[in-house]
């Protein structure tokens, strides 16, 4: 693996890496992700190999603007106006998809819709332009595990991998995208919550509808245990118990944790999530017994990062 600052000649060399078929880690706004060139299918498949991906379970593709992710999907006139409002950001939709698209048919688990999304930050920005291909990433973690949030995290996970690691800081969300499923015209489904809310969402697209747990699997997130931690979570924590750590939430903290970290002193839900991934990175240590999660409130942000919360809970 190398890991190198995200500067021009950097973004210069990851973007001939994966014109060769390799694969990059990279910063968005809500994680770091592990990029391939989507229309490349063994550089697609190393991605789930490296992962340890379910191959049932589709990738997310990145595109420079809205007019390269038109040539993969299928724009109704709510995908367009929540794009205009929310692109470039934390928004991934998920669309029919459009014939003669080059993307490999493993980026979308075989199903008859794509999940696209145009990022933020800047470094991803710049690569996308650089390499002028469309890039399958999800998470740069292995998978089922928390998502990483710095490149640190990407290098303790894959430290022996033939990876170039572009390193553009902390990721400044924290949370994976939003992901909308707009491949009915029926339907406006909320298949994760993220930074873009149910609200928002609503006054561009009409009446949101939740995703069942069970739901069958059309973009990543879905499954019932993730972004999980080695350790056990237990949520809606009130008091600490032996040998627990703590993963704090406002002003007020019981006593009697190992280990602490406090999401948001403060009480601030943007701040929280932003910390979210890194603190429960920091806390999942050897001789920790569990990590106790106080609550948190489920409007706005919350309910994303609750989602998170309860998905690295299900495993234990």
């Amino acid at each position: 693996m190398e890991r190198c600052p995200a500067g021009t000649g950097a973004i210069a060399r990851a973007a001939r890496r994966l014109a060769q078929g390799r694969l990059v880690a990279f910063p968005t706004e809500t994680v770091y992700g592990l990029g391939a060139d989507a229309t490349n299918g063994r550089a697609v498949a190393a991605v789930f190999e490296l992962k340890g991906r379910p191959q049932f379970n589709p990738l997310i593709v990145h595109l420079a603007d809205s007019d390269a992710a038109a040539g993969h999907g299928i724009f109704d006139d709510r995908a367009r106006r929540l794009a205009e409002a929310f692109w470039p950001g934390p928004l991934t939709l998920v669309l029919p998809c459009r014939a003669g698209s080059p993307l490999n048919e493993l980026v979308s688990a075989g199903l008859d819709s794509v999940a696209l999304r145009v990022p933020a930050h800047p470094v991803a920005r710049a690569l996308l332009q650089a390499c002028a291909l469309p890039i399958a990433a999800p998470s740069a973690n292995p998978s089922g595990y928390l998502s990483p949030t710095t490149a640190d995290h990407v290098a303790d996970a894959f430290g022996e991998a033939d990876l170039l690691v572009l390193d553009g800081g902390p990721c400044p969300v924290g949370l994976e995208s939003t992901v909308v499923d707009l491949s009915r015209p029926d339907s406006v489904g909320l298949l994760r919550a993220g930074a873009v809310t149910p609200e928002q969402i609503e006054a561009h697209a009409g009446k949101v509808v939740h995703a069942d747990a069970g739901a069958a699997i059309r973009a990543p997130g879905m499954l019932p245990q993730h972004y999980a931690p080695h350790r056990p979570v237990r949520l809606d924590a009130q008091t600490v118990g032996p040998g627990e750590a703590l993963l704090g939430f406002g002003p007020d903290l019981p006593a009697g944790a190992v280990l602490c970290r406090n999401l948001s002193a403060a009480g601030d839900l943007r701040e929280a999530a932003a910390n979210l991934f890194a603190m429960l990175h920091e806390l999942d240590q050897p001789g920790i017994a569990a990590i106790a999660v106080m609550p948190i409130p489920g409007e706005g942000l919350g309910l994303a990062i609750r989602d998170r919360l309860a998905r690295a809970a299900a495993g234990h």
